[in-house]
């Protein structure tokens, strides 16, 4: 069965308000249909926003490549000319991202 028009605006309502993956189970329980099937139906409102994962310590992910790509633009440099640093530890490229930034 598809969703009818009021139940289309109470998802909408309802997510809007909480956007949050809690929202979607209960909607997906309150309107017997699927996890998949409230997302799919939220997207297709234009509503639905994908959770952002985030590491451990709750930032966001940050490749060691971007890391590298950011020291370089800092130091005014092409991207290219520091070929091989990321290939040294993660923390080490925070750090010495953070040095020259002056946020030591």
């Amino acid at each position: 069965m598809n969703y009818t028009e009021l139940s289309t605006k109470y998802m909408v309502q309802e997510y809007t308000a909480d956007p949050s993956r809690e929202t979607v189970e209960k909607l997906a329980e309150e309107l017997d249909k699927s996890i998949k099937s409230v997302i799919g139906k939220l997207s297709r409102e234009g509503v639905y926003r994908r959770e952002i994962y985030k590491t451990k310590s709750g930032e966001t992910p940050v490749t060691k490549v971007e890391i590298v790509s950011s020291i370089a633009e800092s130091l005014g440099l092409d991207g290219d000319t520091l070929l091989g640093l990321d290939k040294a530890p993660k923390n080490t490229l925070k750090l010495l991202e953070k040095g020259i930034n002056g946020v030591v």
